[in-house]
């Protein structure tokens, strides 16, 4: 009871906190100016876009996710069902919160900068925008987590730390498969994944249909610049930001935070009942259930700090990067600074033998010592990720020069570079959950997925105020605004270009680690198939079921990738015919003599991604289930790994190979190719080839790397949690085919 007392009150005012500063933020954005009636119109046509697709899109995932939630509550577990709806609803409502405020920050970051003609003035109206969005993420997640900790695990009755046995057990009235309170929770986090799939799918779809329409008619064919008025997928593209890069964005990271969570407190109870039964005291599980809601709450409060700084301090300088990564730096210092003493604190009492038997390798301060090391390890990849994509560094660099060679040698450099930069990742995440394992076993890996996205709302600040600060740079530009003004809105946006590179870094490292977790869950609740001597848990990949299971699971991730680039080329297909209509129907539009219609496109756009997204987020979903209940949980087993090696590798290159292309487009728009600045005669074919790059890099970067950070950890989640089914009712076991392998 004073273990709970103490999670009540960290995580719920670190949830009151973090609410609380958004709302202030909110509410303080909105407070400001928006400018002149032009700037006005097109922030309310932006806004307008942006409201229309996400309430269809919801609408879409409502009727989605009551079909998966009746289904849970049937054959799986009420309790799950009840959690998954109350996931659904904490991500549905955090990308629609940062969506709204992104779209009413927009035309406020550029009246600042038409106003102030100051970078750092204009930077915090930026700032506070994001930070809605961020505050959101970790405050609606640690929200939904404690409710559902304390309706299920308290009030209920599933978690009992004063009776014989603290893991209650329920039996399913329709299957009679009995389950407990780790099922519930991957329902949560399943209710979190769902949402997330289908905003970062179908945003990404949305987004990267506009841009590629806007860039290949207006930029290659009619060459005007990037969101100039006349083209009329520009207000598309800039409502594609909203709804893919913030509302998409928020989602991802939300799911991928709470992934975290739950896949560390889930693998703790499962450690209990399986490895350690008999090895641990009941108070220590307690203790190793508590300490990710908790440690996630000093995270809060730490990233309230960290957000607070830029915001109060009187005089931001003309470095934003600098001032954005002193938020990030104190977020993460201060969580590394609570979480010690948390840690030290909360596992103190327990004696060296208990703490050994937990694989507790550095006492009491193991668990954070492996969420510390979560933390340099994606810190790391972020850099690196960097190294790859910004224009500073060679690589981006070299692809920006072939480019003067042509749009084949350009994709094909690029192609390499991002093949390239997937090796030094892996090693820096191999080393980690090797570190992690040392220190606290699985449960250590779980908590360095965890610390790694312990900061996630500082993170993602800084991140949803790039593609703000994007659009403040498109609506300059479509009003007509001083060319000043949108130099300060591009320095603004090229900083978040670089800062997103870190938080993907993040996202990649944490999915890999969280997914460990939640697989080694689902082999202990698969039960003694996988048993080696009794203790130690392992897939044994020459049995046939798991082979051929991981064989196919490797396929998954390429499949689902192709149907997202399928769906995002069908969309910009339609996108280019409609562009080049109207110029070609209506030649007065490039003269600047008439406007474009940007309804038509932005009504595309949405069609386009709302019909698309359906199929490939259905098979992620899907594919685990079929298989289980036709195979059995040892092909499903193979298929987590399968798809979790492939998917970590595919991310790293499709968002390092589409980050690179983007700014070697961005490096020759800033003269820095030698032989290809404006006015020089090799100019035009030159951004043209690189043109042709960042549009076959847009989908890979912003549609398809992001969604198999969802894709592998949606799979491991739902695996482990119809497990409950397919372990006992499958067609090999039914017919008895099973032992054929040994199972």
């Amino acid at each position: 009871m004073k273990n709970l007392n103490i999670l009540t009150i960290i995580v719920m005012f670190a949830v009151v906190l973090g609410l609380g500063f958004a709302a202030l933020n909110f509410y303080l954005v909105k407070k400001l100016k928006e400018g002149n009636e032009r700037m006005q119109y097109i922030a309310a046509k932006i806004r307008e876009g942006a409201n229309a697709f996400i309430y269809y899109e919801y609408k879409i995932v409502a009727i989605i996710g009551l079909v998966v939630a009746v289904l849970m509550a049937l054959f799986i577990a009420w309790q799950a069902g009840i959690a998954f709806v109350i996931g659904a609803v904490m991500s549905a409502s955090a990308g629609f919160v940062g969506m709204k405020i992104a779209t009413y920050a927009n035309v406020r970051v550029t009246n600042a900068a038409n106003e102030t003609r100051n970078i750092g003035k204009t930077l915090k109206v930026a700032f506070r925008g994001g930070s809605v969005m961020g505050l959101c993420v970790s405050g609606f997640a640690l929200l939904g987590a404690i409710i559902v900790y304390c309706i299920f695990g308290w009030v209920a009755g599933m978690l009992d730390f004063n009776g014989a046995t603290p893991i209650v057990e329920y039996t399913n009235f329709i299957t009679q498969q009995k389950y407990d309170i780790s099922i519930v929770l991957s329902g949560y986090a399943l209710g979190c994944s769902i949402i997330a799939l289908f905003n970062r799918v179908g945003g990404g779809i949305y987004t990267k249909a506009a841009d590629m329409g806007a860039d290949l008619v207006g930029k290659t064919e009619a060459h005007i610049p990037e969101d100039d008025p006349r083209n009329p997928a520009t207000i598309a593209d800039n409502v594609g930001d909203n709804v893919g890069d913030v509302a998409g964005l928020g989602a991802d990271l939300l799911e991928s935070y709470i992934g975290a969570i739950m896949a560390t407190v889930i693998l703790a109870i499962e450690l209990f009942a399986n490895s350690m039964a008999g090895t641990i005291s009941a108070s220590l599980l307690q203790k190793m259930i508590l300490f990710p809601l908790l440690f996630s709450g000093v995270g809060l409060i730490g990233c309230v700090i960290g957000i607070a700084f830029p915001l109060i301090k009187p005089k931001l300088s003309d470095n934003p990067h600098m001032e954005l990564n002193m938020a990030t730096w104190i977020s993460a210092g201060v969580t590394l600074i609570g979480g010690l003493v948390l840690s030290l604190l909360l596992f103190r009492n327990e004696t060296a033998e208990i703490l050994k038997n937990a694989k507790f390798a550095v006492g009491p301060i193991s668990p954070w010592v492996a969420a510390a090391i979560g933390i340099v390890a994606g810190i790391i990849i972020g850099i690196i990720s960097e190294y790859y994509t910004s224009y500073d560094y060679k690589p981006t660099k070299n692809i920006a020069q072939s480019s003067k060679e042509g749009a084949a040698l350009t994709i094909t450099q690029g192609m390499a570079a991002g093949m390239i930069s997937t090796m030094l990742p892996v090693v820096v995440l191999g080393i980690a959950i090797f570190v992690c394992f040392a220190i606290g076993g699985m449960f250590g890996v779980g908590c360095g997925a965890m610390g790694m996205l312990s900061f996630v709302a500082a993170t993602v600040s800084v991140d949803t105020y790039g593609p703000i600060s994007d659009n403040a740079g498109g609506i300059a530009e479509m009003s007509h605004l001083d060319e000043e003004v949108r130099a300060i809105t591009d320095k603004l946006d090229s900083v978040g270009n670089t800062t997103a590179a870190i938080g993907k870094g993040f996202a990649i490292g944490s999915a890999a680690l969280a997914t460990m977790s939640m697989m080694s869950s689902y082999l202990y609740a698969a039960g003694n198939d996988f048993l080696l001597n009794g203790t130690q848990l392992l897939l044994n990949i020459i049995r046939g079921d798991i082979i051929v299971g991981a064989i196919v699971g490797a396929a998954i991730p390429y499949l689902f990738s192709g149907m997202l680039i399928n769906a995002v080329a069908k969309a910009a297909r339609q996108m280019v015919d409609e562009v080049r209509r109207q110029f070609h129907d209506n030649p007065k539009i490039l003269t600047g003599e008439e406007d474009p219609d940007s309804t038509k496109c932005v009504k595309i756009s949405s069609q386009g991604a709302l019909k698309q997204m359906i199929v490939p987020s259905i098979v992620a979903i899907a594919i685990p289930v079929v298989c289980g209940i036709i195979f059995g949980p040892g092909f499903v087993g193979g298929i987590l790994i399968g798809a979790t090696l492939s998917a970590i590798m595919l991310a790293i290159y499709t968002g390092n190979a589409g980050g690179a292309w983007d700014n070697a487009k961005k490096y020759i728009e800033s003269g820095g190719v030698e032989g290809a600045k404006k006015g020089d005669e090799a100019y035009d074919a030159t951004h043209d080839a690189a043109v042709v790059g960042d549009t076959v890099g847009d989908p890979l970067k912003d549609t398809v790397g992001p969604s198999l950070d969802i894709l592998i950890k949606i799979m491991s989640t739902i695996s482990l949690v119809c497990i409950v089914v397919f372990n006992n009712f499958n067609l090999l076991k039914l017919t008895g085919l099973d032992k054929i392998f040994g199972a």
